[in-house]
């Protein structure tokens, strides 16, 4: 999706908001021109993760970056987030210039709130209208649709399991323990399943999932 609405020749810098290991904006270096800088932003960063390099063009900070940038990504952060509306208005909408493009992700849908969630931080899911919402409020929303459609039956499962006094699982993708051919397969598995999301969603149709996402643009003066 990012590709689809950004010209990645043409950025010139890119901000990860809570990029944590910073894996996606090393995963962007290949597809960004040399002059392009990627300025991962996470408050969580020890001294040892500001000092450890991810690469030339890869900076780590604690604060937030007081310029605008090309491309912002807000990837599965505003659910850690009490306030996620001044968030936004203050650390995010000022990040952006009239040609920035946003792209959010979010865990979708406030009933399949478990424990997963609390152990991982979330102070809530988000149904896809609500994400909408929030952020329509405050920007142009270009595109907006649904990722992991195929995972949404075990969530669901799951989730009966622990109302049932199953203890929930508490692991994030930290805690994996499948072998490399198993790995291998579910990723293609999860790509193919976010391909198709994104497919659909670019011809109107918007198929729920587990996470919900949406791109968007600074409003137009």
């Amino acid at each position: 999706m990012v590709g689809r609405h950004t010209d990645a020749p043409a950025l010139r810098s890119v901000l990860d908001v809570g990029a944590g290991d910073g894996w996606f904006a090393g995963e962007l270096l290949a597809d960004v021109p040399q002059e392009c800088e990627l300025v991962c932003w996470d408050i969580n960063y020890t001294d040892e993760d500001l000092e450890t390099t991810l690469g030339p063009r890869v900076r780590r900070v604690t604060e937030a970056p007081d310029r605008p940038f090309d491309l912002v990504l807000l990837l599965d952060v505003i659910e850690h987030i009490a306030d996620d509306a001044a968030f936004l208005e203050r650390s995010v909408v000022p990040r952006l210039h009239q040609q920035s493009v946003l792209v959010v992700s979010v865990p979708a849908f406030r009933a399949l709130y478990s424990d997963h969630d609390r152990a991982l931080g979330h102070e809530r899911r988000y149904r896809p209208a609500e994400l909408h919402e929030l952020l329509a409020d405050r920007l142009d929303v270009v595109e907006r649709g649904g990722l992991f459609t195929t995972l949404l039956p075990a969530r669901a499962l799951s989730l009966v399991a622990e109302r049932a006094g199953r203890q929930g699982s508490t692991d994030g993708v930290g805690g994996w323990r499948g072998g490399p051919a198993l790995t291998s397969a579910l990723t293609g598995a999860l790509g193919a399943d976010a391909s198709a999301g994104a497919w659909l969603a670019r011809h109107g149709v918007r198929t729920p999932g587990l996470s919900t996402w949406a791109v968007c643009r600074a409003k137009q003066a």
